[in-house]
């Protein structure tokens, strides 16, 4: 989640004693702080900024307020969540949502069309099935991660279910359920033929049935809605259709926290309030059991209200084991209301709040996002609690405990067994001001316990937690990264069998399950799937010596923003490609001509992505807000520049706006591709720069334009010297305003279109621009968002793409046939056809024909983020959720049978 900045941790020895760590926890006195990459270095300048805000010391940005993490803020969380990803999530969702609030059945109504509609020749192929090795020893540079313990990884895991048979099967965030027969590992897709592949949480019954939820369990707002809840009978041979749903369209566009089984049956807790099913007849409707207000919900008289989707947010369900009549709801919006708590059924069958559990609060301001577990033999439940007040005012962490009820029913009494004190001294690496654990508790939640002892107990939040004795003391098995520790170093002939592998922080899922008579606990984060022996063995410091990523390229999930591509200049034939892209969480990935593992050389949230095309390893990544680096050798490096900081190859070179917090989480930036030396970015200026991939400062850049107070740019796009640059501000519900400014780069003749108040161009979120080159005159310009039939907004307007032959003077709507759903990315062919990604699939219009067809075969019913095309030939797709794809655009008009595969190895 989401998207934070990825953490950056440095903390000399004398300060990691002052929090009282242990000797074997921290870096020893004597020792001098080692050189990290900048991911750690930049960490405890982002954690001190976050401090500093909810102490009321800091300022806010121009282009972002600081503003309680409440519905409708500007930011939706800006000063408590700023560096640690609610703002840049609560972006990426104004893009699809901005300016109202989209009603139920929009991405199910879409789905539908699309199964109507015609496909282009062409089969996409799927480039990043392949190892994505995060500390790969080739790309250990200033800007790396590499080193940090995370070994592979692929994109977020969000639902995971194991049985004592070797079957494992994992939930991508938007990538769908992947199957294992071998203890995890060859991974085989089961759920493609769904509408959603945005994974809630999986669960296998009783009876060996597996439970998928879509919708994702969190509120992060890189989480996409669901179809509802599919049931598969036979979960070891079988795969998930459209006619698996259990009930009716009931839970369609929700997210589902939660599913809790008991009494014959199934509870799900969900966005829109807590909802119940029969689990032997699946064929009736779910019924709701409660909405705390329900005149939020669809078709309620405040069903419009903008804070609506935050009015009956249920996180999880607690079923007496030995009572299944008894029930406690768990409900409550992660920043704060007045309906946050714990809910129970009165003698009369209404749902009533409870007034006190013991030692786990029951009060609005401290019950938030909450996660139980039940132990096997019925005499434990778990919980952990995320406090809104906590969040509010805490800088280091949003926790308000991890607690325990020894009678085993939930309503307890309940016994506090971990804060974020007592996580922090048991071996953790978050000790940093502004970024502790449970800082992201309201986004990273899991509990699981030992079926075979009631106090062994996994817990999950940034990192992974573990006690084996109910709670009285804890280690840390999985943390965060290994940076903090003295067994840590860049070099690999050092890092290599000192520092134990961990896992990629910020969990979500956990299962356990048996492999030939082997029990493992595996954990889903944000960077994958990984298991170790539920028994396993610790180092001195309490951290696992055992973990293993099943991330074996078979499964990929990876959440990319942007793709690049240009020649390899060490192949040989000519013919081969680099292919990088950014990532939700896992950096920028690389992956050269003949790789048989992908390599990670810019570590964090990597964003937009510019590959000269002539030659691969020159790549300019952004990581976040603007934070642009640049390589000319992708980032080769072993990370001698820790000692030599001359032998770096990465280098910063950042518009002025980075600083100013003028931008875009994920801002735009891009090259003219008559001119790969000329460099367009978007933050609240329009920056221009002529140096191509030989810039080495951010100073280098012009601002050739100011598109205002509150503005920022959202798609920019240039052609011989003419630049497009699509803008919002204010990019929310309230006030929501767009606007397109053009000019030149050498800052003359700009001015704002005057776009036509007519409703022709409708009043959302401009995503992309496809350019003619060869009169930049001709425009393309695509819409993020639904239109007015979902959107429940003023001035939404319909349609998604729309052309200008006159510079913007004049507009048509060319949207055609195309399904109603969010487009990403246009892009205008050498044949001159046309390309559109959208949040389901990539659509085709060929050359002189006004309707699109779906865009070749095999692409899974993913979010298409962005389209390049390569000097291979071919046009590749960034999905946000199942990877890199590419299809040979010679075969779009022709006959498989008679094109030839010139797919690199």
């Amino acid at each position: 989640m989401p998207n934070r900045q990825r953490r950056r941790l440095l903390l000399p020895a004398v300060t990691l004693t002052a929090l009282g760590l242990t000797t074997t926890q921290a870096l020893a006195a004597s020792e001098p702080p080692k050189p990290r990459p900048h991911q750690a270095e930049h960490q405890a300048r982002v954690g001190q900024k976050h401090a500093e805000k909810v102490q009321g010391t800091g300022t806010a940005s121009p282009a972002f307020s600081a503003k309680a993490d409440t519905p409708g803020g500007d930011g939706d969380g800006g000063a408590d969540e700023a560096e640690n990803s609610a703002e840049g999530v609560a972006q990426y969702t104004e893009a699809r949502t901005a300016p109202g609030v989209v009603a139920p059945g929009a991405y199910g109504a879409a789905w539908s069309q699309l199964q109507s509609m015609p496909h282009t020749d062409g089969t996409w192929k799927h480039v990043t099935k392949k190892p994505y090795n995060s500390d790969d020893p080739r790309y250990r540079d200033v800007n790396s991660n590499s080193s940090g313990g995370a070994g592979n990884v692929t994109g977020r895991i969000t639902g995971i279910a194991a049985d004592d048979d070797g079957y494992v099967y994992a939930g991508g965030a938007n990538g769908g359920v992947f199957r294992s027969s071998t203890g995890g590992g060859a991974w085989e897709p089961i759920a493609d033929n769904l509408p959603s592949l945005s994974t809630g949480t999986l669960n296998l019954d009783g009876g060996g049935r597996l439970w998928y939820a879509t919708g994702e369990s969190n509120t992060g707002a890189t989480s996409y809605v669901g179809t509802g809840v599919y049931v598969l009978a036979d979960p070891k041979h079988g795969r998930f259709q459209p006619g698996n749903r259990v009930g009716g369209a009931e839970l369609e566009s929700t997210i589902v926290h939660a599913l809790r089984f008991g009494g014959g049956t199934v509870w799900a807790a969900t966005s829109r309030g807590v909802w119940s099913h029969s689990t032997t007849d699946l064929s009736g409707p779910w019924t709701l059991e409660f909405a705390p207000n329900p005149d939020y919900l669809p078709g309620g008289s405040k069903a419009k209200d903008p804070s609506a989707p935050y009015k009956n947010i249920a996180n999880d369900i607690a079923i007496d084991s030995k009572d299944p009549s008894k029930v406690i709801l768990a409900v409550g919006w992660r920043g704060g209301d007045t309906y946050n708590g714990f809910y129970s059924k009165a003698a009369d069958g209404s749902w009533q709040r409870v007034a006190s559990l013991g030692e786990l609060p029951t009060d609005a301001a401290n019950v938030g996002n909450v996660t139980f577990a039940r132990s096997a033999d019925g005499s434990r439940y778990y919980a952990i609690d995320q406090s809104p007040d906590v969040m509010a005012h805490n800088p280091d962490t949003g926790l308000k405990g991890i607690y325990v009820s020894k009678s085993g029913s939930p309503s307890g009494p309940w016994t506090l067994i971990a804060d974020k004190d007592k996580i922090k001294n048991s071996g953790s690496a978050l000790q940093g001001p502004g970024y502790q654990p449970g800082i992201q508790s309201w986004y990273n939640q899991f509990l699981q316990v030992d079926p075979a002892n009631p106090d062994h107990l996994y817990a999950g939040l940034e990192e992974v937690l573990e006690t084996r004795n109910g709670g009285s003391t804890w280690t840390v098995p999985g943390p965060y990264w290994n940076f903090p520790f003295p067994c840590w170093s860049i070099d690999p002939t050092k890092q290599t069998g000192d520092c134990s592998p961990t896992t990629h922080p910020d969990q979500h899922a956990v299962a356990i399950g048996s492999y030939k008579g082997k029990t493992s606990v595996y954990v889903g984060n944000d960077g994958g799937i990984y298991s170790r022996p539920v028994n396993g063995a610790v180092d001195s410091g309490g951290h696992a010596k055992d973990w293993k990523s099943l991330a074996d390229g078979t499964i990929d999930t990876l959440q990319y923003y942007s793709v690049g591509v240009g020649k390899d200049p060490a192949d040989r034939t000519g013919k081969g490609v680099v292919v990088s892209g950014g990532l939700q969480d896992n950096g920028e990935s690389v992956l050269r001509a003949h790789d048989k593992v992908m390599g990670s050389d810019f570590g964090g949230d990597g964003a937009d992505t510019l590959v000269d095309p002539d030659n691969g390893c020159n790549i300019a990544e952004e990581y976040v807000y603007l934070d642009v680096w640049v390589t000319q050798n992708c980032a080769v490096n072993d990370g001698s520049w820790s000692t030599d900081p001359s032998k770096a190859t990465s280098y910063e070179v950042a518009p002025p706006d980075k600083d100013t917090g003028s931008a875009r989480f994920i801002a735009p930036i891009t090259s003219d591709p008559k001119d790969v030396g000329t460099w367009i970015a978007g933050g609240r200026h329009v920056w221009v720069q002529h140096k191509g991939y030989a810039i080495r400062s951010g100073s280098e850049w012009t601002s050739a334009y100011d598109l205002g107070a509150g503005h920022v740019a959202t798609a920019v796009a240039t052609v011989n010297g003419t630049v497009y640059a699509g803008w919002c501000g204010p990019c929310n519900n309230q006030g929501f305003s767009r606007g397109i400014a053009v000019g030149r780069t050498d800052g003359t003749g700009w001015h704002q279109l005057d776009l036509p108040v007519d409703g022709t161009l409708p009043n959302r979120y401009i995503s992309s621009f496809a350019v003619d080159e060869k009169d930049a005159r001709h425009v393309f310009v695509a819409f993020n968002g639904f239109s007015r039939t979902w959107t429940e907004g003023p001035g939404a307007g319909v349609g998604h793409l729309f052309e200008t032959r006159d510079g913007g003077a004049t507009w048509t709507d060319v949207s055609a046939n195309l399904p109603d759903v969010p487009a990403t990315s246009v892009k205008l062919l050498p044949d001159g056809g046309l390309a559109l990604g959208t949040d389901l699939a990539a659509f085709y219009r060929a050359p002189g024909e006004t309707t699109f067809s779906v865009l070749g075969e095999e692409l899974p019913t993913t979010s298409v983020q962005q389209l390049k095309t390569g000097p291979d030939g071919k046009l590749y797709a960034a999905t946000f959720g199942r990877g890199i794809w590419a299809v040979n655009l010679r075969a779009l008009n022709e006959d498989d049978a008679n094109r030839g595969d010139d797919d690199q190895d």
